[in-house]
């Protein structure tokens, strides 16, 4: 009997109410329902107040024909969604977007993942050169779009013209290098950021596994790719992950550097939305292909967490 009420007494809150002790269940909803608000009610309140609710009205502002200004707000059904699929400079801003982030995201890890295995092979001073290519991941992109555009027009012509003696242009004065220099610009930034997780990544292989295998005879290169890789997986699907949404989303950069410029060729997904939005103050539509943005967004993103936890399972 005694074991039994401790036992009660230990799954029980006791409650002080000055006539006495009143004994709670911790199975009750009651209990459940004042234990979440107590602890998570705060962050469940802005979470709703900035992601929910946000979120909610954009999504009727997809059916309306809103300009941004005026307090009436016509309905007008799937209108917008239409538009936006018969928007053809939206689709070749997509267009422009996916190849964009397909090269910068390979570039990004590539060199994310060769800079994360040099600094982590003991060479002097890993530590600072860690912290110096991060960097770049704590500038804002405005602020490095327009750093980068004085390079560009400026420094890197200046230094070609004194090389060749002869007259050259910004190569952000053609669409392709316009692109080009999102690209660089993109790798530049991220790189540092991405090269700290796999950094984490290496450092949490076991190195008794690797050096097992170049017992068995495998070389540097066979250990590599057949037991550290695979057990940096997490830390792969990660980056990708995030480097993949920043290219999507990338606004700050493409405004400063490029400016969608020459003639709107290098504008673009989020530049486009925005332009729809706020320039031409079409904000049913803009939010609806915004909307379609955060779809494809989400699809990708659903597609490297299952890849993921496929690969988790197989491991």
């Amino acid at each position: 009997m005694t074991g039994s009420g401790q036992s009660h007494n230990f799954l029980d809150d006791k409650t002080n109410t000055g006539k006495g002790i009143v004994i709670m269940d911790r199975n009750t909803t009651k209990y459940k329902v004042k234990q979440y608000i107590m602890f998570a009610g705060i962050s469940t309140v802005l979470f709703a107040a900035v992601v929910i609710i946000p979120f909610i009205y954009g999504l009727y502002l997809t059916f309306t024909s809103w300009d941004g200004i005026s307090k009436d707000k016509q309905f007008v059904g799937f209108a917008n969604y239409i538009a936006t699929f018969k928007d053809i400079a939206y689709w070749q801003a997509l267009g422009r977007t996916v190849i964009y982030s397909v090269i910068s995201v390979v570039l990004v890890n590539v060199v994310a993942f060769f800079l994360a295995y040099l600094l982590t092979s003991g060479i002097k001073g890993q530590n600072f050169f860690r912290a110096g290519f991060f960097i770049p991941n704590l500038i804002g992109g405005i602020v490095l779009g327009y750093v980068w555009k004085f390079v560009f027009n400026r420094a890197f012509v200046a230094i070609a013209e004194v090389a060749t003696q002869t007259d050259h242009a910004s190569l952000l004065s053609t669409p392709n290098g316009a692109m080009f220099c999102l690209i660089l610009v993109s790798v530049w930034q991220y790189a540092g950021y991405m090269m700290l997780i796999y950094v984490a990544g290496f450092m949490s292989v076991d190195q008794s596994l690797k050096e097992a295998a170049m017992i068995d005879g495998c070389n540097k290169g066979k250990a590599m790719w057949h037991v550290v890789i695979p057990l940096m997986r997490s830390s792969f699907v990660q980056c990708i992950f995030l480097s993949t949404t920043r290219c999507f989303m990338v606004y700050d950069l493409n405004l400063s550097l490029t400016k969608g410029e020459p003639f709107n060729q290098s504008v673009l997904a989020a530049m486009h939305v925005y332009n729809q939005a706020f320039v031409y103050k079409n904000y049913g539509t803009g939010q609806a292909e915004a909307l379609v943005l955060f779809i494809v967004c989400a699809v990708i993103g659903l597609l490297q967490v299952y890849v993921g936890k496929k690969g988790e399972v197989e491991a």
